[in-house]
């Protein structure tokens, strides 16, 4: 199995993303992720571009990597400037790491109307600037900006860059898209003839996604004979990403038997969701091999399919990259769905199948009023429950206010609930202040269980989301609430569905708390 090197450079491209703004102990964290994935080499970031990249570089050699090599990424000289002067060669070699990445130019048009200098001073610029790094004991990989671009205005010049590049002795030869407006055909003729011109230099492809075609474009490099794939995790990046590892690495590694990180691919969901925090930008669910929809059934025939045999409607196994499969429950669900997602429940087992059309049926009226069961499993046990009349009744709320006050500070409303509760023949009328109705209301209905069920003191609203589902009526709409709730150990999703936002807050909260007292 051909090895593929993996080059990592999230912490310095992907972090150009619009909205991204890691700290020094974010990147440190994103390091030690990455090496867990087995990553072979980490661009931590430009030394010197900002005090948080300094940091970096400087903590980033107490940390104990296992299989990842930290890389510093800078530029060639600038024009007329002697090497040694030079302010961004002096700022790698500073940050002590073993390979500095530096990116040159290799397009006329650039050279002349973006650096400013003349075809033969750049050409020399990448020859000193990589000799100079190299006699300072660096390895050097050297980035050709916009390769495929100048390639095809001038390929004479395009490769007497990289030749310069080889002469002076870089070790790699990076080819950019920069721009990323090539497509898979090109990146391969391109990388091909290259190649085959220097069979002897390692090639690697760093692809832009502008057209949608990163992914694509970096399997073509490597099927043209490139070595080394540069990316970002979940596809982060300037405009509109770089090229995504997540996507690449088992494309590679499943799809054409290369050897990328190895065993770590089970790791790549978990990777990509905790960079995907990290970074503060949550995980598309549709994103391929990794998000939460990637093996999602929710067509009844699917469903049926999958549960007979997976490769039916699923081109991978999801547990390669430490993915699970999900069925997903709607109106558009069959009985194979809903047979399938009862082998999940947690607490409900046993059930008949001659209840499973009462559960189709239940679940259909309830979608048309707006219900959505695809990201609330609890709610839906709960129903399940309800049908087979197995749902504990552990309290009953009786009644339920909430008032606002505004005061004179305009940015405070003072809001109060009031609720009474009914738990078998015990009757608690509690009172409770909150921030807004919403956090009122479920501060009071806690406190007047937790004398009852002292276990609902470790139930914490992790995640609350809101959807209008009828946005022509204005603020009369039907609202739909998503809760997700956790123990500390467990995590649970209910939903609410009204016209007032307050009840459906209040059904999912209901709910949420009924689940977490059934676990």
């Amino acid at each position: 199995m051909k090895k593929i090197e993996i080059y990592d450079t999230t912490l310095r491209d992907g972090a150009q993303s619009e909205g991204i703004n890691f700290s020094a102990s974010d990147k440190l964290k994103i390091i030690q992720k990455l090496d867990e994935l087995g990553v072979d080499y980490i661009e931590a970031g430009w030394p010197g571009a900002n005090p948080k990249d300094v940091e970096v570089f400087r903590e980033v050699k107490n940390l104990n990597l296992q299989h990842s090599t930290i890389a510093a990424f800078g530029s060639t000289k600038k024009p007329t400037i002697k090497v040694e002067d030079d302010v961004v060669l002096k700022m790698l070699l500073e940050a002590e790491t073993d390979i500095v990445t530096i990116f040159g130019k290799t397009w006329d048009f650039h050279v002349i109307h973006a650096l400013g200098t003349t075809l033969d001073e750049n050409l020399k610029m990448i020859f000193e600037s990589v000799d100079y790094l190299r006699k300072c004991g660096r390895r050097v990989f050297f980035d050709c900006e916009h390769f495929f671009d100048g390639y095809k205005a001038n390929p004479e010049y395009a490769t007497e860059a990289v030749q310069q590049a080889i002469n002076a002795g870089a070790e790699r030869i990076i080819f950019c898209d920069t721009n990323g407006g090539n497509i898979n055909t090109e990146i391969y003729k391109v990388s091909h003839a290259m190649v085959q011109k220097f069979p002897d230099v390692k090639f690697g492809i760093h692809a832009h996604n502008d057209s949608d075609m990163a992914v694509a474009n970096s399997v073509a490099a490597v099927d043209a004979g490139c070595i080394q794939v540069q990316g970002c995790i979940n596809g982060f990046g300037e405009r509109t990403g770089n090229a995504n590892l997540c996507s690449i690495i088992p494309n590679l590694q499943i799809k054409k038997d290369y050897d990328a990180v190895g065993e770590n691919i089970v790791k790549l969901v978990y990777v990509a969701k905790t960079i995907g925090e990290i970074a503060n930008i949550a995980l598309p669910s549709s994103a391929p091999f990794v998000g939460a929809s990637a093996f999602a059934h929710k067509a009844g025939v699917h469903a049926s399919g999958v549960r007979k045999n997976s490769k039916t409607y699923e081109h991978i196994s999801p547990e390669v990259v430490g993915n699970v499969r999900k069925i997903v429950i709607s109106d558009q669900s069959g009985t194979a769905s809903i047979r399938e997602k009862l082998k999940d429940l947690r607490i409900v087992k046993e059930i008949d199948e001659n209840v499973i059309p009462q559960i189709i049926e239940k679940i259909k009226k309830l979608e048309w009023k707006g219900f959505a069961f695809e990201g609330a499993e609890a709610s839906f046990e709960l129903l399940v429950a309800d049908i087979l009349k197995r749902k504990p009744n552990f309290f009953e709320v009786i009644n339920l206010r909430i008032i606002g006050d505004q005061f004179s500070d305009k940015e405070k409303l003072n809001t109060e609930a009031s609720i009474k509760v009914k738990v078998g023949e015990d009757i608690l009328h509690v009172v409770s202040e909150g921030d807004g109705p919403v956090n009122a209301l479920d501060t009071a209905l806690r406190k007047a269980l937790a004398g009852f069920y002292p276990q609902i003191e470790k139930f914490k609203l992790s995640d609350f989301k809101v959807r209008i589902l009828d946005s022509e009526n204005g603020t009369g709409a039907i609202v739909r609430v998503n809760v997700e709730t956790t123990d500390g150990f467990n995590k649970w999703d209910t939903v609410g569905v009204n016209t007032n936002i307050i009840n459906a807050s209040y059904a999912a909260i209901v709910d949420s708390i009924n689940y977490g007292l059934m676990l």
